[in-house]
């Protein structure tokens, strides 16, 4: 069973989630739950990943003031999830004010690891400065937003594989770093623009790589999960 492994549950209903972990049962131990599984059922599909025995990454990438964050992230503290994220354009006061929330969660309840996503894996060099303004080019603003992540007290980053090694000779081995955009050889790579597959993910020095449709759109999830990690 691969513990670095974190299939996306990117599903809108409990029982396509519930599917999909039988079918993955001792090949994978941890699952994503996102916005569409999450937004549909709330914390019912956390609580089918933790009876399933898995780990939980909520991927919700709270983006606020503050506070708001922070009192989200307290939420999410008594909910017994693995890791939960955060968009590092919140700025150094928002990841800061979630990283002392987290700390200050009650006895006997999960304290999760804080991850700060930086740039999406569907934006390109052109998209970042043409669309959004973003005078810096893409991995130097990766850089620099994992830095601010790391200023405020935050466990890691979710970032592109093409950024690992970047990331990897800046940051200290225990600065968690979480990739999607991972595709095997292949693969369609849909909307993700900045991929990479699991082996060179994994050789650049991802903790944890993030898959979903390669796995969830097969016919076969458990033997693609299996293909994959072998």
């Amino acid at each position: 069973m691969s513990k670095r492994l974190i299939v996306a549950l990117d599903t809108p209903t409990l029982e396509g989630a519930r599917k999909l972990i039988k079918q993955l049962e001792g090949v994978v131990s941890y699952y994503k739950v996102g916005m569409e599984l999450f937004t549909a059922h709330g914390w019912e599909a956390v609580k089918l990943v933790r009876k399933s025995g898995a780990g939980v990454f909520l991927d919700l990438k709270f983006h606020d003031i503050p506070t708001t964050v922070a009192r989200t992230a307290a939420v999410v503290c008594d909910h017994d999830v693995d890791m939960f994220n955060i968009h590092t354009l919140g700025g150094y006061e928002m990841m800061r004010a979630v990283r002392k929330q987290v700390d200050e969660c009650k006895a006997g309840t999960g304290k999760p690891l804080i991850l700060g996503v930086t740039i999406l894996t569907s934006h390109t060099e052109d998209e970042i400065q043409k669309d959004l303004g973003i005078r810096r080019k893409l991995q130097a603003q990766v850089l620099a937003l994992a830095g601010l992540a790391r200023k405020a007290g935050l466990d890691g980053v979710v970032c592109s594989p093409q950024e690992i090694t970047m990331l990897r000779k800046r940051f200290p081995k225990n600065f968690v770093i979480v990739t999607p955009g991972v595709r095997p050889a292949g693969s369609e790579t849909g909307d993700q623009k900045r991929t990479l597959t699991p082996v060179e993910a994994i050789q650049r020095g991802a903790d944890y790589i993030v898959v979903g449709r390669p796995i969830t759109a097969s016919p076969d999830p458990r033997k693609s999960a299996i293909n994959l990690l072998k």
